[in-house]
């Protein structure tokens, strides 16, 4: 939100006031209130008339701050709200300043603010080091003139009813921070436009956009830095950012209302503030196993039965690609009536018998579903009758034909529409059925009355949490989801994917920077349409998104009006899915080690390099590669001539851990690939446990495992643990070079594993 004419003045039609003073502070145990003037109070005239802010600190979490802005503080909380793991019995250190301001401390975590009477002078630190601070013309409170408002109505009704997004008011809360000499901003979700955000305006505002524009299915109020910071607005209601783009050297926040409420995580890494968040708003359930191999789909408006699917099926095995999951796309239910939750039995008579023959073959079943019902649906008349839908303001059902005709949608707020749904789905899983593709739940409307009185403008991106985990509950956590909108404490309800991308190059890294943002926004699990849903690509594009696919945490073959079996392509294309299908299956035990380190902790699986190398320079704005878990790095190819250049950090030995490779850390290289190939280069002094995969990634990783080390220094240390399939330990393997040896330890388990070293250094089991 841009209110701004240059540095000294303000756009016609908004009225500024910025926290100038401050005024007076109050201490407790637990907290810090400013009381913050809008001008400098010299005399007791001075204070009739005229806003003030009133800003409290306090922490409910170690290393984090928890900032409060308000303006008038009398209203009524409107629904809903986040849900936050906040600790009420968390006190944070506070005290007194030398030069008579006061400093809230939590952990290494501390903001400071100036004396009474100074000054607005509030800085935040982690381990005594500044991270960021507001100050002179930041934290605001901003008025809106009714002629500009009537202007910027004008302005919005055009647009399609399902982004309108005033909520009625007319001022606003603002908050500025620092970007220093260097820093770089990250995450707000999934962003597909450039991966570093300095520079750019952030809506916080879910949009079914595709991946090619700025809008975004999953947009997440919170980013990082890369000073070792992260912020969180804490309201689902749009917020507006600006990144160093109306002030180049501000991060600008802004909400329509009365109250603005931000959280401060510092830390060593990005890693660690994404860990800090993640403890305050979810962390990721633990998905199953078997997710994590290849998912196969029908696609979208193909035409397919049970011939067709069972003739993919056969297809896959007789050319030998492991197959884990089979999926369903929209035409498992019939035309015009999604989402019935019925099969189309013209297409599928005995759908429980057919779920029964695919899982005889080993496969898990997964069924596309929307929070829309078509009128033509033969349950919109029940859903309609028992308030399951949302409604306009006269009580009248909301229907629009943007998707299924005359198609409503589902009201969560409502406990028995909500259970009218997990019952749908409760159902599915009754026939066979493991995992449902959450689609949709975007474009929510705001001119609408939802069942609990919830405002409507902050539904509209609270609807993806209320939705998925509907979905996700119902499967009683034996299955996963496939879902595409989302907002923050979403990542609790895995796994997530990209949405519609082309299928070109362009496409595929505009997917990979998606991807990014949204795992530096707290989300532990990614996916995407392997060779672009729209369109149908080139047999190369195909079998270099199948390499970027396979090597990220969840794999899925999807896409618009084709098929994507690998024979449609050619046959390298199935001796390439064979390949990097069986790579992801061996290395299984360290994929599901690195899954649950992301339920734990919160760290994602596939995250840029930023998050781990956050004090080397060089790895701040890469967005072509990624690290796949602690020791893994893979950085895809995008171009048809196999070249690709990427970047390893500094310090010691990488090497790559299909050609054997070595290459020293801190610079850029450039290779040529053939479609068997691409960069995947193991971390300095890092150890990678191999499993014995045949032909689903679900089996004992723990049983003939393959233990290698690699770039392993003088002295040393590499350690890692393998997990059972319900995350427990099942194996803990530590090793420490002396010399040309290698004394290595392997604890916890009796099963036959062998250990090697990539440098051929001699291996002495030890105890």
């Amino acid at each position: 939100m841009k209110v701004s004419d240059g540095y000294w003045l303000s756009r016609t039609g908004y009225d500024v006031s910025w926290a100038a003073q401050i005024y007076e502070t109050a201490a407790d145990d637990r907290s810090l209130t400013v009381w913050a003037a809008t001008q400098f109070i010299s005399n007791r005239g001075m204070t009739l008339g005229g806003p003030m802010l009133t800003v409290t600190f306090t922490s409910t979490l170690e290393n984090s701050i928890k900032v409060t802005i308000s303006h008038f503080s009398g209203g009524v909380k409107k629904r809903p709200s986040f849900s936050l793991n906040e600790d009420s019995g968390f006190r944070p250190v506070i005290k007194r300043t030398e030069d008579g301001g006061w400093e809230l401390i939590s952990g290494k975590t501390s903001v400071r603010i100036g004396a009474d009477g100074k000054e607005w002078d509030i800085s935040y630190r982690y381990g005594g080091s500044l991270l960021t601070k507001s100050g002179w013309r930041t934290t605001s409170i901003i008025g809106e003139e009714p002629l500009r408002r009537q202007l910027r109505q004008q302005e919005t009704s055009g647009e399609r009813f399902f982004s309108k997004w005033d909520n009625g008011g007319s001022t606003y809360i603002r908050e500025m921070l620092d970007i220093s000499v260097g820093e770089y901003i990250y995450g707000f979700g999934e962003k597909f436009t450039s991966f570093v955000k300095n520079g750019q305006t952030v809506e916080v505002w879910n949009d079914d956009g595709g991946t090619c524009t700025e809008q975004s299915y999953k947009s997440v109020p919170f980013f990082t830095s890369s000073r070792g910071y992260g912020v969180f607005v804490n309201t689902p209601a749009r917020v507006s950012f600006e990144v160093g783009s109306e002030n180049v050297s501000k991060t600008a926040f802004s909400v329509q209302g009365e109250t603005l409420e931000y959280f401060i995580f510092g830390g060593d890494t990005i890693a660690d503030v994404i860990e800090r968040y993640t403890a305050l708003t979810g962390r990721p359930a633990l998905p199953p196993p078997w997710s994590f191999g290849l998912w196969l789909s029908t696609s979208f408006t193909t035409d397919y039965d049970e011939e067709t699917v069972t003739s993919f099926i056969d297809g896959m095995q007789q050319r030998d690609i492991p197959l884990d999951v089979f999926h369903f796309d929209c035409f498992w239910m019939k035309e015009m009536e999604w989402c019935s939750f019925r099969w189309d039995e013209s297409k599928f008579p005995d759908p429980r018998a057919m779920i029964a023959r695919l899982k005889s073959k080993g496969l898990r079943v997964c069924v596309w579903i929307n929070p829309y019902v078509g009128q033509k649906s033969p349950v919109f008349a029940e859903c309609a009758e028992k308030g399951y839908l949302l409604k306009n303001r006269d009580g009248s059902v909301f229907q629009c034909d943007m998707w299924q005709s005359g198609m409503g949608i589902i009201d969560f707020t409502n406990p028995k529409a909500r259970e009218w749904y997990a019952a749908q789905i409760r159902g599915l899983a009754d026939m066979g059925v493991d995992a449902v593709k959450t689609d949709f739940g975007e474009r929510i409307p705001t001119d609408v009355v939802w069942h609990d009185g919830s405002d409507p403008y902050m539904m509209h991106n609270y609807y993806a949490y209320l939705y998925n985990r509907t979905a996700f509950e119902a499967l009683d956590g034996k299955g996963c989801l496939f879902a595409r909108s989302a907002t923050a404490g979403c990542q609790q309800f895995p796994v997530h994917w990209g949405g519609d991308c082309f299928s070109d190059y362009n496409s595929m890294w505009e997917t990979l920077r998606g991807g990014l943002s949204l795992c530096m926004s707290g989300f532990g699990f990614f996916s995407h349409d392997i060779g672009g849903f729209e369109a149908t690509g080139t047999p190369d594009l195909y079998k270099r998104w199948t390499a970027f696919g396979l090597m990220s945490s969840h794999s899925r073959y999807h896409g618009n009006n084709s098929y994507r079996v690998p024979w449609h392509f050619d046959e390298e294309s199935c001796d390439v899915a064979r390949h990097f299908v069986k790579l992801k299956g061996r290395l299984m035990p360290y994929i599901w080690g690195s899954a649950v380190k992301a339920h734990l902790t919160g760290i994602p699986v596939m995250r840029a390099m930023a998050v781990d190398f956050t004090r080397d320079r060089g790895a701040l704005t890469v967005d072509t590669q990624y690290m796949l878990g602690d020791s893994l790095l893979a950085a895809p190819v995008f171009s048809e001539d196999g070249e690709c250049s990427f970047y390893l950090p500094i310090g010691g030995t990488w090497t790559d851990i299909q050609t054997g490779e070595e290459l020293q850390g801190g610079g850029w290289y450039t290779r040529k690939y053939d479609y068997f190939g691409m960069p995947l280069y193991a971390k300095p002094d890092s150890v990678i446990v191999y499993g014995n995969f045949c032909d689903t990634a679900d089996y004992d990783y723990a049983d003939g495992m393959r233990i290698v080390f690699y770039g392993m220094s003088e002295g040393s240390c590499a350690e890692t643990a393998v997990y059972d399939r319900n995350g427990d330990i099942a194996a803990e393997i530590r090793a420490v070079r002396r010399g040309k040896e290698l004394l290595v330890a392997v604890t916890g388990t009796d099963k036959p594993f062998t250990c090697e070293s990539a440098q051929g250094l001699a291996i002495v089991y030890s105890r």
